[in-house]
């Protein structure tokens, strides 16, 4: 399976930019959860968040299970004040499954981490109960240790457009199980 084949399916999508990258290639820094920790509402609050998602040693190995990384961003412009940030966020990660179902039928695994706390529902169960969406929520890309402002300029991606911009990001790890889903489909 190539990357071709993945680069030639994306384009269908709105995706603004996006690179292919290793999983070794990428900085897993445990500075950056003690950014988390002083700045992020989200950190001891959310399963997608710290202290949650695990320790950045094992989240790491996690990634580096995967040979290959899609690095896609979404933007949105912001007409008005009072524009909805979760429904822009909830709108990008809905691409971003979309994006990794399609992946998987390609015949890839996927393990994904994506931009900000999750926001499928309106208020975390974490720490008092279990998370009622364990197979969507994806974990937040700082929770990893990864500096997003950092990657995007290692892979000459934009991280800021200014303030009429909403630009948000995914990490899509993957490898090849040699088993292509679409060649078994019957057609209509």
């Amino acid at each position: 399976m190539s990357k071709e084949l993945i680069k030639e399916f994306i384009s269908d999508f709105p995706i603004y930019q996006y690179a292919f990258l290793e999983p070794e290639e990428i900085e897993y820094q445990p500075k950056v959860r003690q950014v988390c920790k002083r700045t992020c509402k989200y950190y001891s609050n959310s399963w997608s968040c710290p202290p949650a998602v695990g320790k950045i040693e094992v989240l790491k190995e996690k990634c580096l299970k995967y040979t290959d990384v899609l690095l896609f961003s979404t933007f949105t412009e912001i007409t008005d004040e009072k524009f909805d940030k979760v429904s822009i966020q909830k709108e990008h990660e809905k691409l971003t499954r979309i994006i990794s179902n399609r992946m998987k039928d390609l015949g890839y695994l996927t393990y994904i981490i994506s931009s900000g706390s999750c926001k499928i529902c309106d208020k975390c169960t974490f720490p008092k109960d279990f998370c009622r969406h364990p197979y969507e929520m994806f974990p937040c890309i700082e929770s990893h240790g990864i500096t997003v402002a950092d990657l995007l300029s290692d892979c000459g991606m934009d991280y800021y457009m200014g303030d009429k911009f909403q630009l948000l990001f995914s990490l899509v790890f993957f490898k090849d199980t040699g088993f292509d889903l679409t060649e078994n489909k019957e057609e209509d």
